[in-house]
C-alpha cells in the first residue's frame, strides 16, 4: 500500500505540474477568466482576467492516477463514493464557473439552484450509503454511538453543503484555500490507513499531490484560480471522507479555518440583517486583515499555520 500511495502522490503532482501551463493557456484562449465585483477590495480588482477553473486538473489527476496505480479500486465502494462526491460537487462548481465566464460577471448559479443541486447529490449519496454502511455516529473519547437512521440524511446534507460552501468562502486569496485543504486532508490519510481503507488512503494522498502541484501556479501572484469548480469539489470530498471514515465530528475540528470563515460570514449577515450593523470590518474574515494593512502572503501563511493546528487537533480527536 505504501508504494501505491507514493506512486499516486507523485503521479498526480507531476501530471498537474506538467499539464497546468498548457491548461492555463487553453483557459485564456477560451476567455474563462476571473470577473471581479465592483465591491471587491482594490487589490483584488487587479486579479481580473486571471483564468478560473484550474480545479478541473486537480480533480481529474488524482482520480485517474488512483485508478491507474490500483485498477482494482474501480470496484471499491468507499473509494468510488468519495470520488463521486469529489467529481459531483466539482461539476456543480464547473456549471457555476462556466456561467460566470460566459456572462462575464459574478452571478453564476443562483443560491437556490446551487442548493438544489447539492440536495440532489446528498440524496444520491444517502441512498448509496444507507444500504452499505452504519448510519450511526461515534462520539469521540467514548464508546458511545448514536444511531441517526433516516436522520443521517440531514447530517449528510448539512456536512456536504456546509463543507463545500465553507471552502468556497475561504477561496479568496492566492494559495489560501488550496493550502488549507492540503492540511485538512492529511488527517483523512491517517484515518484511512488506520481504518484499513486502502483505496481511500491512495486517493487522498494523490489529491494532496495534485494540490501541491496546483499551489505552484496558485501561489502569489496566482497564474490560475481553482474557481467554484475546485472549491466545491474540495468541500465535497472532505465531507465524503468524513462520512466514509466515520469521523463526522472530527471534520468540524479538522476543517477549523473553513468553519471559522463560515461562522464569521453568518454572524455578519445576521447582525446586518437584524439592524445591528457590522460585527467585522469585512467578511470573509481574511479580507478584514487586508483592510488592516496585513500583506496577503502573511495572512495566507498565518491561516495555513492555524489550519495545520486544527488538522493536528482533529487528527488526535479522530483517533480517540
Amino acid at each position: 500500500m505504501a508504494m501505491k500511495m507514493i506512486m499516486c502522490f507523485f503521479a498526480s503532482l507531476v501530471a498537474v505540474m506538467a499539464i497546468m501551463p498548457w491548461f492555463i493557456g487553453f483557459l485564456k484562449r477560451l476567455s474563462f477568466k476571473q470577473s471581479v465585483s465592483e465591491y471587491s477590495l482594490e487589490d483584488d480588482k487587479k486579479k481580473a482576467g486571471t483564468p478560473i477553473m484550474g480545479g478541473i486538473l486537480f480533480i481529474l489527476a488524482p482520480i485517474v492516477a488512483t485508478l491507474l496505480v490500483s485498477p482494482s479500486l474501480i470496484g471499491d465502494f468507499d473509494t468510488l463514493t468519495v470520488m463521486l462526491a469529489f467529481f459531483g460537487y466539482g461539476l456543480i462548481g464547473f456549471i457555476d464557473d462556466y456561467l460566470i465566464a460566459v456572462k462575464k460577471n459574478n452571478d453564476g448559479l443562483t443560491p437556490a439552484q446551487k442548493f438544489g443541486m447539492q440536495l440532489v447529490l446528498a440524496i444520491v449519496f444517502f441512498m448509496m450509503y444507507r444500504g452499505r454502511a452504519d448510519l450511526s455516529v461515534s462520539i469521540p473519547f467514548t464508546q458511545t454511538r448514536i444511531s441517526f437512521g433516516w436522520g443521517y440524511f440531514i447530517l449528510i446534507l448539512f456536512m456536504f453543503t456546509g463543507s463545500s460552501n465553507a471552502v468556497n468562502l475561504t477561496d479568496g486569496m492566492d494559495g489560501l484555500a488550496a493550502g488549507c485543504s492540503v492540511f485538512a486532508l492529511i488527517p483523512f490519510v491517517a484515518f484511512s490507513v488506520v481504518g484499513q481503507k486502502t483505496g481511500l488512503s491512495i486517493f487522498t494522498i494523490g489529491l494532496i499531490g495534485a494540490l501541491v502541484g496546483y499551489l505552484y501556479y496558485n501561489k502569489k501572484p496566482a497564474r490560475v484560480f481553482m474557481g467554484d469548480t475546485g472549491a466545491l469539489a474540495l468541500g465535497g470530498v472532505l465531507a465524503a471522507l468524513a462520512m466514509i471514515t466515520k469521523k463526522e465530528f472530527a471534520l468540524v475540528v479538522v476543517g477549523g479555518v473553513f468553519v471559522v470563515e463560515t461562522l464569521c460570514v453568518i454572524i455578519q449577515q445576521v447582525s446586518v440583517r437584524t439592524g445591528h450593523g457590522k460585527v467585522f470590518s469585512y467578511t470573509p474574515i481574511h479580507y478584514a486583515f487586508r483592510l488592516q494593512g496585513v500583506p496577503e502572503e502573511k495572512i495566507v501563511l498565518s491561516f495555513w499555520i492555524a489550519e495545520a493546528a486544527c488538522a493536528a487537533l482533529g487528527l488526535w480527536i479522530g483517533l480517540h
